[in-house]
């Protein structure tokens, strides 16, 4: 039986999209136990009854302008930090939130524990492509560290790497490092350092530099960058989809009858394009480097996200990788910059 801890009270739609969620998965996962923290009075009026479902109450909130490591610390009955905690006493086997991400991960790292020689964890989101061949991008890392090191970019390669191989069966997944050119002496001293440590890795096979605007094209499975820069990227790309199907929107429906009619003839295919890149069918992000699963779904996600994020969680779990991790990790010899 998988053990999924869920932070019931985190996220913009707590707790009913939680609840939700949580209700769906049970009746399609019969492997699955979940232990769901939160306010026990709002969560068992949303909740089916059922034998693999436990509330555990918590007193306090992390709310979205707490400060992450203060929070944490200070609000140790929460339900974030609680379900935090069951994680690291092997009582669950999955931390799944959609709460405040900067105290989710400062969780994963100080209440869950970083795995021995990961200099940073990273977090790891899936993004849909415009790419049948490739349909996926992992972005790592898109905001846990702000600052990097070359040593920790070596890392983020490695770590995803086995992510796409254990989890989502990609034979051999074409890595590339995100730079402001393709050639080998572009950008700065970071890029530069990683890039040279990427090259002379031979477990990955790394492609070189890539630009973000090939990041959606499939050309790679895996983008590798420091977090300030792929937090920048996932906005950038959450924010110009939303403005573009918004403005399609708009125009079809405010530009006469003829537009009108033409958005009535493209409407299928106008649906199967948002599908295409919904997100959330993913998953979560993923906390990569620390001794547990730590998944964090969006702020904003639906029933369905959330869904599909214990979904995730199940598959991350049955495919062992966190055992990987840290069995390679803990024999290898670490890099000195």
């Amino acid at each position: 039986m998988i053990k999924i801890a869920i932070d019931g009270m985190g996220g913009d739609n707590a707790p009913y999209v939680i609840c939700q969620g949580v209700n769906r998965a049970l009746k399609e996962f019969t492997d699955i136990e979940v232990l769901l923290f939160g306010d026990k009075d709002q969560i068992t009026p949303l909740v089916e009854p059922n034998e693999r479902l436990t509330i555990i109450h918590s007193e306090e909130v992390i709310e979205g302008d707490d400060e992450p490591v203060r929070a944490i610390r200070r609000k140790s009955k929460s339900s974030m930090v609680m379900a935090a905690r069951a994680v690291r006493q092997k009582e669950a086997d999955v931390l799944l939130s959609a709460g405040n991400t900067g105290a989710l991960l400062a969780s994963g790292l100080l209440l869950v524990g970083r795995i021995k020689h990961i200099d940073r964890p990273g977090l790891m989101p899936i993004l849909p492509t415009a790419s049948t061949e490739r349909p996926q991008l992992l972005l790592m890392d898109a905001g846990a560290n702000a600052d990097c090191k070359a040593i920790n970019l070596h890392q983020f390669a490695i770590l995803a790497n086995l992510y796409a191989k254990r989890v989502l069966n990609i034979a051999q997944p074409k890595v590339g490092l995100i730079n402001n050119g393709a050639e080998a002496s572009k950008g700065n001293e970071l890029s530069k350092k990683a890039y040279e440590l990427l090259s002379q890795e031979k477990r990955i096979d790394f492609v070189g530099n890539v630009e973000s605007s090939e990041l959606l094209t499939g050309r790679v499975d895996i983008a590798i960058t420091d977090g300030f820069t792929g937090n920048a990227i996932l906005k950038t790309l959450e924010g110009t989809g939303k403005v573009i199907f918004s403005q399609m929107k708009h125009q079809l429906l405010n530009s006469g009858v003829k537009a009108k009619i033409g958005g009535l003839l493209i409407k299928d295919a106008l649906l199967n394009l948002r599908d295409q890149f919904d997100d959330s069918k993913a998953g979560g992000a993923i906390l990569l480097g620390v001794k547990g699963a730590v998944i964090k779904a969006h702020g904003s996600s639906n029933e369905e996200a959330i869904f599909n994020a214990i979904r995730q969680a199940r598959i991350v779990h049955q495919s062992r990788v966190i055992e990987e991790f840290t069995q390679y990790f803990e024999e290898s010899t670490p890099i000195n910059e």
